[in-house]
């Protein structure tokens, strides 16, 4: 592969300690040429789920690159570190089912190798900070050319870790699918594609868990398509259904988290 300049971060580290900047300053030693883009650093603690759903639904948008994700509560046992090669780039991180979306998305596995070449690794790997110790060196190589191969043994791309796919169940008058994320305005986005709001009526009924009600929302296009304060079902901008309020959080109104079941329904 020819060097590639970028690498991009995706963590649940948050900004309050060091370890972004560690990260930051390993990729700098070995690699300073290299351009890196922080996507987030707030997925919330060791939830893989997020994290899966935030880096494949952005690494598209990105410079073709490295793409680091750490998202990783079992961090020194026996899960492996690994690095998938894709059409559109290069995925480094734990072997736990965070990064197979994000490879579909650039094109699908062509190559992984498990990361254990100790001249790729940090001199001493710390048991618990693998981002510092084991990605972001083995990034910042990759960045500089440095072929997969080199970094480990090949990985059968089949026998990657994968989560389980999200709920997403039609009947006649609507569906019911799981909240894959809530972003940071409160926006309620459902593993459900555009298509299942398509028969759907203008008013449609929300319906969180029981014993929360359900509640009046309205088919929309854009959050200024629902009265200030009320509910919009709309496609959202990773062409899957979302539930928003027009100048509210509607996780907050339907008191709803990534991974509860919602309804919505005619």
């Amino acid at each position: 592969m020819s060097v590639t300049p970028w690498i991009s971060l995706t963590t649940d580290y948050g900004l309050v300690d060091g370890f972004v900047a560690a990260c930051h300053g390993v990729i700098a030693r070995i690699a300073p040429a290299a351009r890196v883009i922080d996507v987030t650093h707030q997925v919330p603690p060791a939830d893989v789920r997020r994290g899966a759903a935030v880096l494949a639904q952005t690494v598209p948008y990105l410079p073709v690159g490295v793409h680091v994700a750490v998202v990783d509560p079992g961090v020194g046992t026996a899960r492996r570190g690994v690095a998938l090669a894709t059409p559109g780039g290069l995925l480094v991180g734990p072997d736990n089912g965070l990064l197979p979306d994000a490879a579909d998305a650039l094109g699908g596995v062509t190559a992984a190798v498990e990361l254990t070449e100790p001249r790729w690794l940090a001199t001493r790997v710390s048991a618990t900070f693998h981002g510092r110790d084991v990605f972001a060196p083995v990034a910042a190589r990759l960045a500089l050319g440095a072929p997969l191969t080199e970094a480990g043994p090949p990985v059968d791309p089949a026998g990657l870790v994968r989560l389980p796919p999200p709920v997403v169940a039609r009947d006649a008058e609507g569906f019911t699918a799981e909240v894959l994320t809530v972003d940071g305005f409160g926006n309620v986005q459902l593993a459900a594609p555009a298509e299942l709001l398509d028969p759907l009526p203008a008013a449609v009924r929300v319906s969180p868990p029981a014993p929360a009600p359900a509640r009046s929302a309205m088919r929309g296009r854009i959050f200024g398509d629902a009265p200030a304060g009320s509910l919009v079902v709309y496609v959202d901008s990773a062409a899957l259904v979302a539930v928003a309020v027009n100048g509210g959080r509607a996780a907050d109104l339907l008191g709803v988290a990534a991974g509860d079941l919602l309804r919505v329904a005619g």
